[in-house]
């Protein structure tokens, strides 16, 4: 990349709330038609648009570390890499589960290290951001080891 591009302005906010919503609009239209055992994992689903903005404002914190934002980046290159263990453009809105899955383990171990408060603040989710985590953390153990992302994260955890 040549230095002008990375000195181009990130996206305005009206700009980035515009993807944000584009993302969920894009998975509820999806969900509409699934059921099955898809339909199971559906208010995962939901939850990536929120996760990923989440990862996006923490990279921006001045109170995260560089050590820790590496993590973030990791989470948020793996949102954006077109090819990941369930990959987007094959499995549409569902491919990112696994995304999630990552995003989770990020967040998770961020908990862990800083307080609640500073994580919570860039929280754009309607749900609780805490009852979010542990409820896919707490589902995952019955799903997670399923997908080769929870696999790998499960291996990290060790």
């Amino acid at each position: 990349m040549t230095d002008a591009y990375l000195k181009k302005p990130l996206p305005s906010i009206d700009e980035q709330k515009d993807f944000y919503q584009q993302l969920r609009s894009r998975i509820e239209h999806w969900l509409e038609n699934k059921s099955g055992p898809l339909s199971r994992f559906s208010k995962y689903l939901l939850f990536a648009p929120d996760l990923f903005h989440l990862l996006t404002k923490l990279m921006l914190d001045s109170r995260i570390d560089s050590k820790n934002k590496g993590m973030v980046g990791a989470g948020i290159l793996y949102f954006i890499t077109p090819i990941d263990f369930l990959p987007e453009f094959i499995v549409g809105p569902g491919g990112f589960l696994d995304d999630v899955v990552v995003a989770v383990f990020v967040i998770n171990t961020l908990l862990n290290k800083f307080p609640i408060e500073v994580i919570e603040e860039h929280w754009a989710g309607d749900d609780e951001l805490l009852s979010v985590v542990r409820g896919i953390s707490n589902s995952g153990n019955k799903f997670v080891s399923k997908l080769p992302a929870g696999r790998l994260v499960k291996r990290f955890m060790k």
